[in-house]
C-alpha cells in the first residue's frame, strides 16, 4: 500500500504540480474576463441604447435585455436587437447557464415580452424562425409518433418560456405510454417553410402533450422560387397504384400547390401529370411537404397539398421557369399598356 501511495505522490509531483500555477493563472483570467464583460462598457452601446426608444421597454425588460447580451457570446450590445435569430441565440444561452427552470419567473416575463414587443415571433413573416418559443398559442402543427400515430394540425395550447404544449383529445390510456417517446414535429408558416424536429414528449395527460423547448429547428423551403398562380388539372398517381384527379394550383421551379381528395403525409412520394401552357405535358415525381386542410373555398373537398420536385426534374424545372417568365412578362407588358405580340 506504501509503494502504491508512493508512486501516486510522485506521478502528482511530477505531471500534475508542475501546471497547476498555470491552470491557476487561467481561471484567474477567466474570472477578470467575466467580470469585465459584466461590468464593461460594450461594443455598440451607444446603439443599443438608441434603438431601445424605439421599443415600448419596462425597466425591467431592459435590464433583462443587457442580462441577455452579457450571457451570451456577441461583442456588440445591440446584437440581440438587430434579428429574431441573435436575440434567440442569447436567450437559449442565458436559460442554458441559469437552467430556464430555475430563472424567477419576472425575468421569464420580461424576455417573453421582449420578444412580443419586437415582433420576433412567427406570425411576422418577416421574422426568422429558430426556436419553438416563437410559436404562437393556436398555431396548428402536425405530431407522428414513434408507433405510427399521426394526429394533423392540432392546436397549441399554452406556450411558456419552459415549455409548449397542444391539445389532444382523448388520449387517455396512450398519455403515460407516450411520455419519453419521441414525436416529429411539423409546423408550416404559409408562404415560407416547414419547420420540423424529433422531440421527447415531457409529459402527457388525457388531453394535452407537453414539450421542452427546441432551439434548433430543421426547415424546408417552400418558395424558394417565385410562384405563378394556376388553375390546370393534374393527375397524381401514387404508390399503391391509385390514380386521382386534382387541381394544380400554383407552380415554381422547386415545387407546387395542388389539390386533392387524398389525404397525403409529408414525405409521401408520389407522380403527378399536368399539362403545361405552351409546353405540354409534364410528368414529374414530387415529395409532399404538407397537407393544409380545406383550405381553396373554391374547391372546397381538396386538402390543399404542398409539394417538391424530385428525381429528374430539370427538363420540366426549365419550362416551369420559362412559363413563369413568359406570363410575368406578359403582365407587365399589359400593366405598362404594351401590346406583348409586337414586343
Amino acid at each position: 500500500m506504501t509503494s502504491e501511495l508512493q508512486e501516486v505522490w510522485k506521478f502528482f509531483q511530477s505531471y500534475i504540480l508542475p501546471v497547476l500555477p498555470f491552470v491557476a493563472l487561467v481561471l484567474i483570467e477567466m474570472q477578470l474576463m467575466y467580470k469585465r464583460r459584466e461590468t464593461d462598457v460594450m461594443f455598440g452601446t451607444d446603439a443599443f441604447n438608441e434603438k431601445i426608444k424605439a421599443f415600448d421597454f419596462t425597466p425591467k425588460e431592459v435590464r433583462t435585455l443587457e442580462k441577455l447580451v452579457r450571457s451570451s457570446k456577441f461583442e456588440n450590445k445591440d446584437a440581440v436587437l438587430n434579428s429574431s435569430g441573435l436575440f434567440e441565440a442569447a436567450v437559449s444561452e442565458f436559460y442554458r447557464i441559469r437552467n430556464v427552470f430555475s430563472v424567477r419567473d419576472e425575468t421569464l416575463d420580461a424576455i417573453a415580452g421582449l420578444r412580443n414587443k419586437m415582433n420576433f415571433t412567427g406570425s411576422n413573416p418577416l421574422t426568422m424562425v429558430c426556436s419553438t418559443r416563437q410559436f404562437n398559442v393556436g398555431d396548428k402543427v402536425d405530431l407522428e409518433f414513434e408507433s405510427g400515430q399521426v394526429f394533423r394540425r392540432v392546436p397549441i395550447l399554452e406556450r411558456s418560456e419552459k415549455t409548449w404544449s397542444v391539445q389532444i383529445e382523448g388520449l387517455h390510456s396512450l398519455a403515460k405510454a407516450i411520455q419519453g417517446s419521441l414525436v416529429l414535429i411539423r409546423w408550416t408558416r404559409m408562404n415560407d417553410a416547414v419547420y420540423s424536429k424529433k422531440l421527447t414528449v415531457f409529459s402527457a395527460t388525457s388531453d394535452k402533450v407537453v414539450f421542452t423547448h427546441c432551439d434548433h429547428l430543421d426547415k424546408e423551403q417552400l418558395r424558394k422560387w417565385v410562384r405563378e398562380v394556376v388553375n390546370l388539372p393534374v393527375t397524381a398517381k401514387f404508390p399503391d397504384g391509385g390514380v386521382h384527379s386534382g387541381i394544380l394550383y400554383d407552380l415554381s421551379a422547386g415545387g407546387i400547390l395542388l389539390g386533392l381528395e387524398e389525404d397525403c403525409k409529408p414525405d409521401q412520394q408520389i407522380s403527378i401529370s399536368f399539362d403545361l401552357p405552351t409546353f405540354g405535358v409534364q410528368n414529374v415525381d414530387v415529395k409532399i411537404l404538407n397537407n393544409l386542410g380545406h383550405r381553396n373555398p373554391a374547391y372546397p373537398q381538396f386538402n390543399s397539398i404542398s409539394a417538391v420536385f424530385t428525381g429528374a426534374y430539370a427538363w420540366t424545372q426549365e419550362r416551369v421557369l420559362q412559363y413563369i417568365f413568359e406570363v410575368t412578362r406578359k403582365s407587365k407588358s399589359k400593366k405598362n399598356g404594351v401590346n406583348s405580340e409586337t414586343t
